[in-house]
């Protein structure tokens, strides 16, 4: 995009910067969506560093906020919880609107702002959104109508495209495609969280589970994100020999760290995972790319200063 780098660059992990600021947030079912009501201007702050890093979309602070979870968790009433919901784009277009106002590049065009929904597990908050296997009680319908709101909210609020993300089952996938139909000019990217070199969190294989999303013509690209970076391009690989990349993956893992529900991330950070590996992800079709959890603006920074040297 813009400058001259032909993959457009998404931003890395909110919730690490967050954190590195001094919130807390690993007990929280909320998450870092708590802090649209507790300190937004953090969240601004997080997504203009990102916006200085490089970023060419930026993704609001959304994805484990919902209706209900609001409702639940902040005693709002259902209206309060959409508007806050919404403030969560608010904060993204004020960050790109400071953030151009204050640009010295004339060549930069105007980031995209991607409005986050995560899986229905991230409202359980039990660490499902890693397995699905919740979608195993629910119905087709019953996932879209979970979703509905938060779809129905961000597009209010006047997102550029929906980030459907961290989708961990080939049926909630599905589900929220669906659904996207029910608003036919928004746009969207689909990525699923990723079990192994072969499958997806529920188990059903990645090239699979893509099939029905790359039919979408609402979707701009599909992928996978939160997973280690070492894996990707084998998955990468196996889909494009039955289907080929069509429009372009999109790819923002990890940073190579392992979770662990007692001691946490690993203590000691990996640095250099998407700069080592994006010209491989790039050769196999990746046309989005940007990190998920425990990535920095260092990394998206580092990211974007290695595709632009290697334009053909």
């Amino acid at each position: 995009m813009g400058d001259g780098c032909e993959v457009t660059i998404v931003d890395g992990g909110l919730a690490t910067e967050l954190e590195a600021a001094g919130l807390e947030l690993q007990e929280d079912p909320l998450w870092s969506a708590r802090v649209l009501q507790t300190n937004p201007q953090a969240i601004k702050n997080v997504h203009a560093r990102y916006l200085c890093s490089g970023a060419d979309v930026i993704t609001t602070a959304t994805y484990q906020a919902s209706v209900a979870g609001f409702v639940k968790y902040l005693s709002l009433n259902s209206e309060e919880a959409a508007l806050l919901l919404q403030s969560g784009v608010q904060l993204a277009k004020e960050a790109v609107d400071e953030f151009l106002s204050e640009s010295k590049s004339l060549e930069r065009r105007k980031p995209l702002i991607a409005g986050s929904i995560g899986p229905y597990g991230a409202f359980i908050h039990d660490g499902s959104e890693y397995s699905g296997n919740y979608v195993e009680l629910m119905t087709k319908e019953e996932l879209k109508a979970w979703h509905r709101p938060q779809m129905q909210s961000l597009i209010t609020a006047g997102v550029d495209l929906i980030a459907l993300e961290t989708i961990p089952s080939q049926k909630e996938g599905n589900a929220l495609v669906e659904l996207l139909r029910e608003f036919p000019n928004t746009k969207a990217w689909l990525s699923f969280s990723i079990k192994d070199e072969q499958c997806i969190s529920h188990g059903e294989k990645f090239e699979d589970a893509v099939k029905f999303a790359i039919k979408s013509d609402q979707l701009m690209t599909v992928g996978l994100n939160c997973c280690p970076p070492d894996i990707v391009s084998r998955l990468l690989a196996t889909a494009n020999k039955n289907i080929g990349p069509e429009r372009g993956w999109i790819v923002y893992p990890n940073s190579g760290e392992r979770w662990d529900p007692n001691t946490r991330w690993g203590s000691k950070p990996i640095n250099r995972q998407l700069a080592k590996f994006a010209l491989e992800w790039k050769d196999l079709g990746a046309k989005w790319i940007g990190g998920c959890c425990r990535t920095t603006p260092a990394d998206i920074a580092e990211l974007r200063d290695t595709l632009k040297l290697n334009v053909t």
